[in-house]
């Protein structure tokens, strides 16, 4: 009995270390088609009706997902974590009105800051196609990482202190 519950635990271990290897080896792949210019966002509306400018000499995450989205789902309260210590601004895109969106955020105790991409329009700019997508730049606004699919807590918080150097 011992020895079968070893077998299952090194079966786990070895299909969760393939399974990994091959989620990063896809996001490196979709990560090649995305917009990897200077930031060259301003100022932006979120869904509570307040204007967003982004901040000079601070390093930033701009996270584009969606509601409809399970990974963006299971991925949200490290979003939530990071944004409580870093400039993290939140793209939902095609995801329905400021209220819903709202509304979904209430539901899950969300706080972070929201720009609704009703059509689109910010993901297409930044080539993003798969949900979530995750951008972050360093001080001076140049891309330093960019992430497509879900991103552990430990991963964000990695990358925003290598962006803060």
């Amino acid at each position: 009995m011992k020895a079968k519950i070893k077998h299952y635990i090194k079966e786990i271990l070895l299909f969760a270390l393939i399974m990994g290897i091959f989620a990063n080896v896809i996001s490196l792949y979709k990560a090649q088609d995305l917009n990897k210019s200077t930031l060259s966002l301003q100022t932006q509306k979120l869904i509570d009706a307040s204007s967003y400018t982004v901040p000079s000499n601070k390093p930033l995450m701009l996270h584009f997902w969606a509601t409809w989205c399970p990974v963006c789902k299971a991925e949200a309260d490290n979003i939530q974590r990071i944004s409580h210590y870093y400039n993290v601004i939140t793209v939902a895109v095609n995801s329905g009105t400021d209220y819903e969106i709202q509304k979904y955020l209430n539901e899950r105790g969300l706080t972070f800051k929201v720009i609704n991409d009703k059509e689109g329009t910010l993901a297409k700019k930044f080539n993003v196609t798969v949900f979530p997508t995750t951008f972050i730049y360093t001080r001076d606004k140049k891309l330093i990482f960019s992430e497509v699919g879900y991103t552990s807590s430990f991963g964000l918080w990695i990358r925003m202190l290598w962006a803060s150097l």
